[in-house]
């Protein structure tokens, strides 16, 4: 549900003022102007949005629900927008909006046309009159190709948080209406994948059977962009400290041990005591540098191991331990899961201790179904 933007101003104008004669005053527009954009609204919405009273028109709580929304929606675009030219803030569309969204992130215009479905010419005079309704250029070529301007990457990273907004507002009406719209994304980070995110999506299925969930597994790098672009939900997973960005929220739910793993039967499980000088020894499997468990296991073993294999596929670690004496490093939780076929060293690391949560951003305000999703998660994060 994308509403003209104009016509979701008006919808604001006529909330405040309860007044078609005085929303088109703040609108400059005319009055029929108003009350055909009115009938638009409740037609692409499926909703009754006002009642009439002797004092006017006031919102019902679907109206209600649209006006938190698209408030926060055109708040976030006004800002982005406050430099830039006044047209811009009446004359800008969301097929504008998402032309310079695509040539932002594929930085070619031949490229977002083809994500688009739209024709290259089309897809390039959305964007040309988008600047020029805003006073600014949004991309420069350069002899390595397009580069997006700063202004254009905050009008684009604003534009799809206000889309993500009216997303929001789509399935609260839908809710209102007692139907099921929308669903949950989630980026799930490599613990959360192990038993705690499962069950809650199961717990969750008991209430609601039938709402959808997308999981997408990926770095924490790739899930928090996402995040912030408002394409995810959420990030479960570990915390991150200090937090690399300002405009997320971090919430604390319980700590893990990151733990020494590795297959049944290597030599160093029948050895009565175990050193650091022990594990240092052996080759290991470890994530990725700039992850949580690798500069624990970088701490722990200062000196270096003779080699080490880097995946964050908790499969391959076990498929290289099974069939190796190499070593690596888990949380003790999907350690736990890989019981039958791994084996926790016998030695505490130092500096072990991790914090896990949920990540989201900040501001983010959740509808009622991911709010009792939430819910869950904080439960089952002690299990």
């Amino acid at each position: 549900m994308q509403p003209s933007i104009r016509h979701l101003r008006m919808f604001l104008a006529l909330a405040r003022s309860h007044s078609v004669t005085r929303a088109a005053e703040l609108c400059h527009v005319s009055q029929p102007a108003v009350t055909q954009a009115m009938g638009k609204l409740a037609q692409e919405t499926g909703q009754t949005l006002f009642h009439r009273s002797p004092q006017g028109l006031f919102l019902t709580d679907p109206g209600q629900t649209l006006a938190r929304r698209a408030a926060r929606a055109l708040q976030i675009l006004d800002a982005a927008m406050a430099d830039m030219a006044r047209p811009v803030r009446v004359q800008a569309t969301w097929a504008q909006l998402s032309a310079l969204i695509a040539v932002s992130e594929l930085q070619n215009f031949t490229l977002a046309a083809r994500h688009l479905g739209l024709a290259q010419p089309t897809v390039h005079r959305s964007t040309t009159t988008l600047e020029q309704a805003a006073g600014v250029l949004f991309f420069q070529r350069t002899a390595h190709g397009l580069i997006t301007t700063r202004a254009g990457e905050q009008l684009a990273q604003a534009a799809r948080l206000a889309m993500a907004e009216l997303a929001q507002a789509e399935s609260e009406l839908a809710a209102l209406a007692g139907r099921e719209v929308g669903r949950i994304v989630i980026g799930a980070l490599p613990l959360s994948r192990s038993g705690w995110l499962p069950s809650a999506i199961l717990e969750f299925r008991k209430l609601r059977p039938s709402f959808p969930f997308q999981v997408i597994d990926g770095r924490y790098d790739e899930l928090l962009l996402g995040l912030r672009r408002g394409e995810i939900d959420m990030v479960l997973g570990a915390l991150r400290l200090p937090s690399p960005i300002e405009d997320i929220t971090q919430e604390r739910l319980f700590d893990d041990e990151v733990v020494a793993v590795s297959r049944k039967g290597h030599p160093l499980l029948s050895k009565p005591v175990l050193t650091v000088d022990d594990l240092t020894a052996h080759p290991w499997v470890m994530p990725r540098k700039s992850t949580p468990i690798r500069a624990i296991l970088d701490g722990v073993l200062a000196d270096g191991p003779p080699s080490v294999i880097e995946t964050s596929s908790v499969i391959m670690l076990r498929e290289l331990l099974l069939g190796s004496d190499h070593l690596g490093g888990v949380s003790r939780r999907q350690a736990e899961v890989e019981a039958a076929a791994l084996a926790i060293l016998p030695l505490h690391l130092p500096g072990a201790m991790r914090p896990i949560g949920i990540t989201t951003r900040s501001g983010w305000e959740p509808t009622g179904v991911q709010r009792d999703f939430l819910e869950i998660l904080r439960k089952g994060a002690g299990g």
